[in-house]
């Protein structure tokens, strides 16, 4: 699924080729892209249309569209294999469209979510005070959000009764982090992923929050991490980040550092990556000491 760094390159996208625009028509393609509009498809189309889009926001991996002259906004849920694209009127229709936008001026483009997998979708919302659409108000803000509060993401670590690759998914405590950066900040920080988050001290945090931050910021860089054509940008650009991991997928690989063969391990219906010699598992309390050979 996309991360912070590909849904921020589709926010920029929008930002430059959607926002400030008014709605003429809404084309709902197939049911399953507004099923999270309880209202279904006609209705989203009718709510829409005759709107002036805002400028687009993401808290996390959670991107929206407000609407300037109310208070609801549309989510857009990327999915597995959901796209935003800025196309030409004239461009052919891709196979998998779910939804087309077509707006009142005369620039001669209009947005399209294209989605193969379904998994995707957009809906429409209401905001709360400060933006957010309702349903998302629970999500915590991210590491390159200005007001992410690095002192109250420590408390919560040392507070709560898990491991820290866990800790960077759990999106009450920190968003926009997945499984890819997690790895790769993970092993910047000589960290491994089942490492108990109370026994990391302030510093600690700190450098991981930090190596967090550079490996976003380096994958923003280059328009994210694109393993197939399913992930672009709102021009339909792959990003080429996969090219500078240094952890994720490369297993039996060299570690960059070290050079001892990097592991796979199956962890919550996903994989971690890591490496042996930098990343060593955390020691199990109570358990026997290991017999000389």
């Amino acid at each position: 699924m996309p991360e912070l760094p590909e849904v921020e390159v589709v926010r920029r996208g929008l930002t430059r080729w959607v926002a400030h625009r008014t709605v003429a028509a809404v084309e709902v393609l197939h049911p399953r892209a507004v099923r999270r509009h309880l209202a279904g498809g006609e209705n989203f189309a009718q709510r829409l249309t005759g709107h002036r889009l805002g400028a687009p926001a993401r808290r996390g991996k959670y991107l929206w569209l407000p609407l300037e002259d109310t208070d609801e906004a549309v989510l857009a849920h990327l999915g597995m294999s959901g796209q935003l694209l800025v196309q030409p009127h004239e461009a052919p229709t891709e196979k998998h469209l779910r939804i087309r936008v077509r707006f009142e001026d005369a620039l001669g483009t209009e947005l399209r979510f294209v989605d193969q997998r379904t998994f995707g979708g957009l809906s429409l919302h209401d905001t709360t005070p400060d933006g957010l659409p309702d349903v998302i108000a629970h999500i915590a803000r991210d590491p390159l959000d200005p007001l992410f509060d690095e002192e109250a993401f420590h408390r919560a670590l040392r507070r709560k009764r898990t491991t820290v690759k866990r800790a960077l998914l759990d999106q009450s405590l920190i968003s926009g982090v997945g499984n890819i950066y997690a790895d790769e900040a993970l092993w910047r920080s000589r960290l491994h992923y089942e490492r108990p988050t109370a026994t990391l001290t302030r510093p600690r945090t700190t450098e991981l929050l930090g190596h967090v931050r550079d490996v976003m910021n380096a994958a923003l860089a280059v328009g994210g991490t694109s393993f197939d054509s399913l992930y672009v940008n709102v021009n339909g650009e792959s990003g080429y980040f996969d090219r500078s991991l240094d952890a994720y997928g490369r297993e039996d690989l060299p570690c960059r550092r070290c050079g001892t063969p990097m592991r796979r391990r199956p962890w919550m219906n996903r994989s971690s990556y890591f490496c042996p010699k930098c990343q060593p598992a955390p020691r199990v309390t109570g358990a026997p000491a290991p017999k000389s050979p």
